[in-house]
């Protein structure tokens, strides 16, 4: 495996820093990114070096600023890790990035919301425009199919706040990856996912060029109040197989029900049984609002704020207090867990905000799913 090593100057006027979502960084872990948890994020014009071992993985990553929301404004890029040995058959692969853009940079939007000016979920700058490939998705340059060859779209939701729904008319996908991770062939009408989540799907292509055929790429958000024209935002596109051929739109309505990817239908190929539990954590999401009706949302029953010493520093500096909780910050929520303890996470959510979970440098089995 490759080490990959990125030279970051900070030219901006605030601290920043790069996550690689996805990776293990496993010993590694100074390098995963997050301020005030890892690192203090790197000063205004210093610069930082982190080195990513890729020898343990393969697969379909990003990599995104993880200091004040930076990510949100554009501090985001697709990373790519090739296996030695593909795990299907297929002739080229193209790669699909899925964004939310708004019109005015994150703290700016805040403002808004701390001034408690407006009702935040009908704000206008907080209904993102939706990006593919960098592109308003209206205008992005056609997708090329050739006749009979098998595709690799390697899909990327680099969103931040809304879900994302890509698909194509006329072609079915067949998922092989799932946020790095190989996965059993399930077969799909399209795909659904959730801010940082990545899918790998095969997609044969027609054997004629008689037509042209549409994608759709749907952006919405659970948080927003439906708004004409703005939730959802409904991006067209088209898979050409030949230049002028007319084109088949995605249909308006059918009386089967559109198979999306499923957690709980996904097989990671290994075939790993559940591992036996040692610990049990429970992980409500929870919603607070202040006395002026600003909204915050928390992972268990502590409203996380940051600390003046990254969490790991405060790990690797207390010796042998480094196991007892009370060592850290009592806003951080910290869970000190043994060496190699298999624990299992029961999050429960009981609004109707849809959030999806992702935890730095780890993968996990997904057990149980339902209402909560």
């Amino acid at each position: 495996g490759d080490t990959l090593v990125l030279n970051v100057h900070n030219k901006l006027d605030v601290a920043t820093s790069l996550h690689s979502h996805g990776i293990y960084n496993n010993g590694t872990n100074y390098f995963d990114g997050p301020d005030m948890v890892t690192e203090c994020g790197i000063p205004p014009g210093e610069s930082f070096t982190y080195e990513i071992n890729t020898t343990a993985q393969s697969g379909t990553f990003w990599i995104h600023g993880h200091t004040r929301h930076a990510d949100v404004d554009g501090l985001r890029t697709p990373f790519i890790i090739h296996s030695n040995k593909p795990p299907e058959d297929y002739d080229e692969e193209l790669l699909i990035t899925l964004e939310d853009w708004f019109s005015q940079e994150f703290y700016a939007r805040m403002e808004y919301v701390d001034n408690h000016k407006y009702d935040h979920d009908k704000l206008s700058v907080n209904y993102a425009t939706g990006l593919l490939n960098g592109y308003n998705a209206n205008r992005t340059a056609p997708i090329k199919f050739r006749p009979g060859k098998r595709y690799r779209l390697r899909v990327i939701s680099m969103a931040t706040n809304n879900w994302s729904v890509f698909r194509i008319s006329g072609h079915k996908m067949t998922v092989i990856e799932a946020d790095g991770v190989r996965s059993m062939p399930l077969e799909v009408d399209g795909l659904n996912l959730g801010p940082g989540q990545r899918n790998s799907v095969i997609v044969t292509a027609l054997n004629s060029t008689d037509f042209n055929y549409a994608f759709e790429f749907i952006s919405t958000s659970s948080t927003l109040n439906n708004e004409s024209g703005e939730k959802p935002k409904i991006y067209q596109g088209v898979v050409e197989y030949r230049e002028g051929a007319p084109i088949k739109d995605i249909p308006e309505q059918s009386n089967k029900e559109p198979v999306w990817p499923d957690d709980m239908a996904l097989q990671a190929v290994d075939r790993q049984p559940w591992l036996p539990v040692d610990r049990t954590i429970d992980l409500p999401v929870t919603l607070y609002r202040d006395s002026l009706r600003a909204t915050f949302w928390s992972l268990g029953k502590t409203l996380y704020q940051p600390t003046i010493v990254p969490t790991l520093y405060t790990a690797m500096s207390m010796g042998e207090l480094a196991s007892n909780k009370s060592v850290y910050a009592p806003q951080t929520n910290a869970y000190v867990l043994r060496h190699l303890e298999v624990v299992e996470f029961v999050i429960s959510n009981p609004f109707i905000n849809d959030h999806t979970f992702h935890m730095h440098g780890h993968d996990f089995q997904v057990t149980e799913a339902g209402p909560c």
